[in-house]
């Protein structure tokens, strides 16, 4: 049965070199695809494979004191999903430009908020009703197709952003209420939440696990509104049978959460399209389908 692993965990790491030669070896020595990014401060991964292997992979990663207490969201993939496998060393095992900010222990990273489990957010917006506002921690176009209710939708297109974003003063009125920050498998929330605290955002959590975990104990029946953007082949994930679309098809405003990329390859933008437009006319603009038809010598 072919399954995909989402991970990733802040330890301090003295030779991320070393760990990427061990890591490239091991995964491919079980057939395994993804991506895996290392650096001093952890290791973040998204990998698809049979559920035997990637057992194994997971066994191998605890013989490694560093790597011993990660948590993995598991969920059915394809051998599709994943072209190749990637294993890098990088400045940051998630992108913020936060290299020189960020600081790790043995317990992980220093001066975030606190982790909620899904029960516990629900717990505390019972709690504090209208003083809790949700915050999403991913790119402005993964929230189009899901988002927590009534989320707050910063608005960047690339992780690095944030640094920048959050000094808007538009935000200033949120820095006192309590903050629930996601993202996908809880990595951007939880560097987030440093940039918050360090912002002035007083009352700051993420939620363990991200979206993954949440969905996965409540599906449909929390706050959570419409499905997942994943980064691989599957492009999005669904909790239940009974996940309502909440976005709309670029040409014909249909409701759908399918995603697609422009067929002309020279600009490749990411388009939110039901299934029926895809397959009549996959391109952004008329511009695009224009160009596309014209001869490559143009």
């Amino acid at each position: 049965m072919y399954k995909i692993i989402l991970f990733y965990i802040f330890r301090p790491i003295k030779d991320p070199e070393a760990i990427r030669l061990w890591q490239q070896t091991l995964a491919q020595s079980l057939n395994l695809k993804g991506r895996i990014i290392i650096a001093e401060h952890g290791i973040n991964g998204i990998l698809g494979g049979q559920e035997v292997d990637l057992k194994k992979y997971v066994k191998n990663n605890k013989t490694y004191d560093q790597f011993r207490d990660i948590s993995y969201k598991w969920s059915d993939g394809t051998d599709q999903d994943f072209p190749r496998l990637s294993v890098k060393v990088r400045d940051e095992i998630v992108t913020f430009g936060l290299k020189d900010i960020l600081k790790v222990n043995d317990r992980g990273l220093v001066g975030g908020g606190r982790h909620l489990s899904p029960q516990q957010v629900h717990d505390l917006v019972k709690n504090k009703n209208s003083e809790v506002v949700f915050f999403d921690g991913r790119n402005q176009y993964e929230a189009e197709t899901g988002r927590f209710k009534n989320a707050v939708i910063p608005e960047v297109n690339y992780t690095r952003e944030f640094k920048v974003e959050l000094k808007k003063p538009k935000y200033n009125h949120l820095k006192d209420k309590t903050v629930i920050t996601y993202c996908t498998g809880g990595i951007r929330c939880e560097v987030l939440t440093v940039l918050m605290k360090k912002y002035g955002f007083k009352d700051v959590y993420q939620i363990d696990g991200g979206i993954e975990k949440y969905g996965s104990v409540y599906g449909n029946n929390g706050y959570w509104q419409g499905s997942m953007y994943t980064f691989d082949g599957r492009m999005g994930l669904k909790f239940s049978s009974k996940t309502k679309d909440i976005a709309k098809c670029c040409h014909c405003r249909k409701k759908t959460s399918n995603y697609a990329n422009c067929s002309n390859k020279k600009c490749n933008k990411l388009l939110i399209i039901c299934p029926d437009c895809q397959d009549k006319n996959l391109f952004c603009s008329l511009a695009c389908q224009t160009k596309s038809s014209l001869p490559t010598n143009a």
